[in-house]
C-alpha cells in the first residue's frame, strides 16, 4: 500500500515521450512508476492531467526569502520546488567576515528587515533556513564577489597570491558545509575588478568536487570589454579548467546588439562540439531588474564601497562623469521611460515611475535623478533591456534552462513590498502559457525538459528532476489550457494559476492553486540528498 498514488497522469519524465503511467509514492520517495494498478492511502485520478517533476529553478536571489519567511511561496505555487541561490556572485548571506557583514545588515536595513544575524559561514546559514523549514528545496552556492569582499574588500586589485589561496580555502570549507556551486557576478562590483586568472584559479576547485560555476559574464552590452567577448571569457574558462559552466540569464542587451541573440546560442553550441560542458538559462521577458548602481553606475565609481561612491558624488567634476556614463546606460534600456523603480523602501511613493516621471518630479534630468535616488538609498530598477526576437530565439535552444533570476516572495507581510519584476511569480507559468500554449515556440515537452531533468544535470543533482522509481517525489499536476501568468509589471505580486497539485517531497503542498498548510522543502546539501 502506497501513501500516495498518482493514476493515469500522462508523465513527462526527461527527454523521453510522454507515457499514461500511475505513480505510486511511500514517504518522500516515488516507488512504483508503470501501468500495474496500484493502491494507496491517498488516491489522485490524473487522468487528462500533465504530470512532470517539480520545476527546478537553477539561478535565483532568495538568499533571505526564506529567513525572512519560511513562506515564500510565489514559486511553490507556480510548480517551483527547488532553487538555487548565491548567483551573479551574490551569496551575501555567507560567508561573513567584518567586510561583509554590514553589507548584509544594511541590504536588512534598507528593506525593513530586523533578523538576528547569528550565523558568519553556510553551515550556520543554511541551519537557520532548515530549523524554520522552507516551503520549498533550497540549496546554496558561494559568490564570487561575496567571497571576494570577504577576504579582500572593496578593492580595485589584483589578489595576492596568500589572497588566492584563502579564496581557495573558503570555497573548500563552503563546499564541506553543503554549498552545491560557485558563481561570479563579473559585471558587479567587486567581482568586475578580478581578471579572468583569478576566476580559473577558483573554478579549479569547482571543477575538483564536480561542482556547477554559474557565471553573470562581464558584460552584456557594448562596455569595454563587450558582450562576445564576455561570453567567450566564460567558454575559456571551461576550456581552462573542465568546469561545468552555466552562463546565467543569456541575453543581448542595448541598441547595437538587439537582434544578435543567435550568436550567443552559437558560441554556446560551437563550445560543446568542441568537448566543453558549456550552457545557459533564461527568463522568459524582454525586461530585466538589477540594483541602481549595478545598472546605472559604471565600475570604477564603485570601488570601496557605497560609501566611497558617495564621496565621489560629492565631487561636481566626478559627478559629472558618473553621470556622462550613466546616459549610455539609460539608452540601453529603451531610455528613461524604460527604467521603472522596483523597490526604494526610502520613498516607497516612487515605486512604480519611471526615471523620466521620477526626474520630472525632481526638476531634473534622468541622469541627476539617478544620482539623488542612489544618495538616499540604493534601491533597484526594472528595466527594458532586450527585444522580443532575441528571447524568442534564445528561447528556442535546447540547452537553455529555464530560470527566474528572482526570488521566492509572498504577496503579504514583508516579502510583499515593492514593484519587483514579475518573473518571480511567473516565470514559469509565462513559459508555459506565452511561449508553448500561445507563440508555439518551444513543444511542450522540451519546455517540460527544461525546467526539470536539465537543470537537475545542470546542477548535478542525482535524485531529482526526473520521475524515477528512489527519485524524491517532487511532481506537479496541471493542464496546460490552465496555467495562467497573473503577476505584472504594474502588479507584479499576483500568483500564478494552473497547478492542480504540487507534491513536495511527496507531501501535498498546493492544491486546485492554493498553498496548504504545512511546509515541506529542506536544504539540500549534497547532489544525492
Amino acid at each position: 500500500m502506497f501513501d500516495v498514488v498518482i493514476k493515469d497522469g500522462e508523465v513527462y519524465s526527461g527527454d523521453k515521450q510522454p507515457k499514461i503511467l500511475n505513480i505510486g509514492i511511500i514517504k518522500d520517495r516515488v516507488k512504483y512508476i508503470g501501468k500495474d494498478n496500484i493502491s494507496g492511502h491517498k488516491v489522485i485520478n490524473a487522468k487528462g492531467y500533465i504530470v512532470s517533476p517539480g520545476f527546478i529553478d537553477v539561478h535565483t536571489h532568495s538568499d533571505l526569502s526564506f529567513n525572512i519567511d519560511p513562506d515564500a511561496d510565489s514559486k511553490l505555487i507556480q510548480g517551483v520546488t527547488f532553487e538555487l541561490m548565491g548567483n551573479c556572485g551574490m551569496s551575501f548571506c555567507a560567508p561573513l567576515s567584518p567586510n561583509t557583514k554590514p553589507q548584509l545588515q544594511d541590504r536588512m536595513d534598507r528593506q525593513g528587515i530586523d533578523i538576528e544575524i547569528k550565523w558568519n559561514d553556510f553551515n550556520g546559514w543554511l541551519d537557520e533556513i532548515s530549523n524554520k523549514i522552507p516551503s520549498i528545496n533550497v540549496a546554496a552556492q558561494i559568490g564570487h564577489g561575496s567571497l571576494r569582499a570577504y577576504v579582500m574588500g572593496m578593492e580595485a586589485r589584483n589578489p595576492s597570491p596568500d589572497e588566492i589561496f584563502k579564496m581557495q580555502e573558503e570555497i573548500r570549507r563552503s563546499i564541506d558545509q553543503g554549498v552545491l556551486g560557485f558563481s561570479t557576478g563579473l559585471w558587479y562590483a567587486p567581482g568586475s575588478y578580478s581578471h579572468t586568472e583569478e576566476i580559473v584559479q577558483l573554478a579549479k576547485i569547482a571543477s575538483e568536487y564536480n561542482l556547477l560555476y554559474s557565471s553573470h559574464i562581464r558584460s552584456e552590452s557594448d562596455d569595454a570589454c563587450g558582450l562576445f567577448p564576455a561570453h567567450a571569457e566564460a567558454i575559456e574558462i571551461a576550456r581552462r579548467t573542465n568546469v561545468r559552466v552555466q552562463i546565467s540569464h543569456v541575453k543581448s542587451v542595448g541598441p547595437k546588439f538587439w537582434g544578435r541573440g543567435i550568436e550567443l546560442i552559437e558560441g554556446i553550441e560551437r563550445a560543446r562540439k568542441e568537448g566543453l560542458d558549456v550552457a545557459g538559462d533564461q527568463y522568459p521577458y524582454h525586461w530585466s531588474s538589477t540594483p541602481i548602481s549595478g545598472c546605472m553606475f559604471p565600475r570604477w565609481s564603485l570601488e570601496g564601497g557605497r560609501d566611497k561612491t558617495l564621496e565621489r558624488l560629492k565631487d561636481a567634476d566626478i559627478r559629472e562623469n558618473i553621470k556622462s556614463e550613466t546616459s549610455n546606460f539609460i539608452n540601453r534600456f529603451h531610455g528613461a521611460e524604460g527604467c521603472v523603480l522596483a523597490d526604494y523602501a526610502a520613498q516607497s511613493s516612487l515605486e512604480g515611475l519611471n526615471l523620466y516621471e521620477i526626474s520630472k518630479k525632481f526638476k531634473t534630468t534622468p541622469e541627476e535623478a539617478v544620482m539623488r535616488l542612489y544618495e538616499k538609498s540604493e534601491g533597484s530598477f526594472v528595466l527594458h533591456s532586450m527585444e522580443e526576437e532575441d528571447v524568442h530565439e534564445i528561447a528556442k535552444y535546447k540547452n537553455i534552462c529555464v530560470a527566474s533570476d528572482g526570488n521566492s516572495l509572498r504577496n503579504t507581510g514583508p516579502l510583499s513590498s515593492g514593484k519587483p519584476h514579475p518573473r518571480s511569480y511567473g516565470t514559469n507559468t509565462r513559459y508555459l502559457e506565452n511561449f508553448v500554449k500561445e507563440k508555439k515556440l518551444v513543444k511542450l515537452s522540451d519546455a517540460i525538459y527544461r525546467m526539470t531533468t536539465l537543470p537537475a544535470k545542470r546542477i548535478g543533482l542525482k535524485n531529482r528532476g526526473e520521475i524515477l522509481k528512489d527519485y524524491f517525489a517532487d511532481i506537479n499536476i496541471f493542464k496546460l489550457k490552465d496555467i495562467k501568468e497573473n503577476a505584472t509589471y504594474k502588479n507584479p505580486h499576483k500568483y500564478s494559476k494552473g497547478m492542480k497539485y504540487v507534491f513536495v517531497n511527496g507531501k501535498l503542498s498546493v492544491q486546485d492553486g492554493q498553498k496548504l498548510s504545512g511546509r515541506y522543502g529542506r536544504v539540500i546539501r549534497s547532489l544525492v540528498e
